[in-house]
């Protein structure tokens, strides 16, 4: 029954319905003549008080009072206009049965106060004197009618367009909340995206990274009594992937850091130095190469760097040793195509499926709009990539000038 209000709209409230009800009595005069009279301006006093903290028991009060007033046969006052702030308060605060409510004391008070006066005007001294016919008491009875509907009916119409307008503001507010939800949880799956992203890369740097220093190294520790020259090349090839793989790791640690920089970005040029990079350590690898890769994307290019690298990587830490590994890469207009085929192990070490490679090169062709198997496939391991060779975010490859219908569009 009562709306939770301040208490400063509380005292605000019984403020100024006491100062309208005592201005009411004063200048009401001659008409505000009794003990009946000033029940009812205390009658509307206490209603226009209770409009917003009780719209239902304000209403009722306000139609105890006209009640009242009529019983005792007071003649219609000033003091009735304040039962329209009543209905006002009642479409604006109250729930939908208050607002029904208010409606229909709008118009049933309406016709209510056109039979009391006609009524009562009817037979009483009119115009020079003689009595009021029935057809003149009809007449004013219409009048006090349409007289009391817009009294009443207008205040309830513009407290139901302040609460459509005030339902339109919660509800642009609570849309511009979601919005900016939505805006802040897409940056952060965002930034997720962009550490697992950098997380992968450095996975790949330095898996690929460690298996040529473990190689090159354990090549070193066998030679350096035999060939000094060949161990001191090894240890070359130890400090200078070291030295890379070191400041690739210093780049996507500030990127991951400050959330922007440049990460590395090899492309299917730095492949060349990827295979004589595993062929010093031992591996040998045929590689096979159909189509022109210049036109291809950078992230597209990335993406077949880091699949061919964990592909050869693996090969190497989990094949069999001085077993050829095969690798051919297909470019065609619409679609990239990497199979890596490697022996298998034989002495009971466990396959590539053991890490987080072969799911970084999954996400990687998936990220693309691409697909990847890899498994066993007879005593061989393969992995083979299709993805497109323009990925999913549209991005323009490297060599291409956009044309100037596509300038003038951006």
């Amino acid at each position: 029954m009562f709306r939770p209000l301040l208490r400063t709209q509380v005292v605000v409230d019984i403020g100024v319905a006491v100062v309208l009800g005592g201005l009411i009595a004063v200048l009401s005069g001659s008409a505000i003549d009794g003990p009946v009279a000033l029940l009812t301006v205390a009658g509307m006093t206490v209603a226009l008080a209770l409009r917003r903290l009780a719209p239902g028991l304000a209403l009722a009060v306000a139609w105890a009072t006209a009640v009242f007033q009529m019983v005792t046969q007071q003649e219609p006052t000033i003091v009735d206009a304040l039962a329209a702030g009543v209905v006002y308060t009642t479409s604006v605060y109250g729930s939908r049965r208050v607002r029904v409510l208010g409606l229909l004391s709008a118009v049933v008070g309406a016709v209510v106060a056109g039979v009391y006066m006609g009524v009562r005007i009817y037979g009483t001294p009119g115009i020079g004197g003689r009595p009021e016919t029935l057809q003149e008491s009809v007449y004013d009875g219409a009048t006090w009618f349409v007289f009391t509907l817009a009294v009443l009916m207008l205040p309830w119409l513009a407290g139901l367009a302040v609460r459509a307008r005030r339902s339109a503001r919660m509800s642009r507010e609570a849309q511009l909340l979601a919005e900016r939800d939505a805006a802040r949880a897409d940056r952060a799956v965002a930034i997720e995206q962009e550490r697992v992203r950098i997380a992968r890369d450095m996975h790949d740097i330095v898996a690929h990274s460690l298996a040529v220093v473990i190689a090159q190294a354990d090549g070193a520790r066998y030679a350096l009594r035999a060939d000094p020259a060949i161990a001191d090349e090894a240890l070359g090839t130890i400090g200078t992937t070291a030295r890379r793989a070191l400041g690739d790791v210093r780049e996507l640690l500030g990127a991951l850091r400050h959330e922007q920089g440049t990460a590395p970005t090899p492309d299917v040029d730095d492949i060349e130095r990827l295979v004589a990079q595993m062929r010093d350590v031992g591996l040998d690898v045929q590689v096979e190469r159909e189509g022109d890769p210049s036109a291809l994307p950078t992230t597209t290019q990335l993406a077949v760097y880091r699949i061919v690298q964990e592909s050869l990587t693996n090969a190497y830490k989990h094949g069999a040793h001085g077993s050829p590994v095969r690798a051919r890469l297909t470019y065609r207009p619409d679609t990239v195509e990497i199979d890596v085929v490697n022996r298998r192990s034989e002495d009971g070490r466990p396959g590539p499926g053991t890490g987080h490679g072969l799911v970084g090169m999954r996400e990687r062709a998936t990220m693309s709009g691409g697909s990847m198997t890899a498994g066993p496939r007879g005593a061989d391991f393969a992995v083979a990539v299709r993805m497109p060779a323009q990925p999913s975010t549209g991005q323009m490859p490297r060599n291409r000038v956009p044309t100037e219908q596509e300038q003038s569009t951006r």
